[in-house]
C-alpha cells in the first residue's frame, strides 16, 4: 500500500513514515520502486483471501497514449502494483503499453485478453483498457470466468452520459484524428451542458 494510506491507518504523519522508509527503520517491510515511490507491505492490512478465478494469474495493465508520458506510465504501474498487493496478490505482474485507447491493435492487451491463464486484469480507469465498449470486453471475460477490476471507477456513473461520451469520442477520432478525440469530445459535452 502507499505511504499516505498506511500512515492514515496507523495514525501517523506521512512525512514521518517517509523518513522511516529512507532511514530503513520501518517496522514492516517496504519496497522502493524505480520511480521513487515507497510501497509498504504490512501483513495486517494486506488480505490474503483474494481468490482469482481457477487459481489463475492477476495482471496489472497500465497504458498511456504517447511516448512523452513514460513517467506517467511508470507511476500508473506502481499504483496498480500497490493496489494488487493490498488485495493480497503475492507477486502481481505488470504489463505496460503505449498506444491510443481507440486503437484495437494493442499487442500486449490483445495477448492478455487471449491468454486463458490470466484470470484478473487490474486497470486504473476504464479508459485505460478501452475507450469504447468497455462493458463488451468485461462481459466477454466474465463469460470465460475471468474479470476486470477498475481501481478508480468513479468516472461516469450515468450510463447515458458515458454512452454519449463514447459516441462523441468515436466521431471526433474520425474527424480530427485519434489524438485530439477525447479533448474534442469533452469540449462538445461541455458546450452541450452550457446550452
Amino acid at each position: 500500500m502507499l505511504v499516505k494510506e498506511w500512515a492514515a491507518r496507523e495514525g501517523l504523519h506521512p512525512q514521518t513514515v517517509w523518513k522511516w522508509c529512507r532511514e530503513g527503520t520501518m517496522p514492516v517491510s517496504v519496497e522502493h520502486t524505480p520511480t521513487g515511490m515507497w510501497l509498504i507491505h504490512d501483513p495486517k492490512y494486506e488480505t490474503r483471501s483474494c481468490t482469482t478465478p481457477g487459481g489463475s494469474r492477476t495482471v496489472c495493465y497500465a497504458r498511456v497514449s504517447s511516448a512523452g508520458q513514460k513517467t506517467d506510465l511508470r507511476r500508473q504501474a506502481d499504483r496498480l502494483k500497490a493496489f494488487a498487493l493490498s488485495m493480497g496478490v503475492e507477486a502481481p505482474e505488470v504489463v505496460t503499453e503505449t498506444g491510443s485507447g481507440m486503437d484495437e491493435h494493442r499487442r500486449r492487451l490483445n495477448r492478455l485478453l487471449a491468454d486463458p491463464t490470466v484470470g484478473t486484469i487490474v486497470v486504473e480507469h476504464r479508459d485505460r483498457l478501452a475507450r469504447m465498449n468497455f462493458e463488451l470486453v468485461e462481459n466477454a471475460l466474465k463469460a470465460q470466468g475471468r474479470r476486470v477490476i477498475v481501481v478508480d471507477d468513479a468516472e461516469l456513473d450515468d450510463g447515458l452520459v458515458r454512452d454519449m461520451t463514447e459516441v462523441l469520442t468515436s466521431f471526433c477520432a474520425r474527424l480530427y484524428g485519434r489524438r485530439a478525440a477525447k479533448h474534442r469530445a469533452q469540449a462538445a459535452l461541455e458546450a452541450m451542458r452550457g446550452v
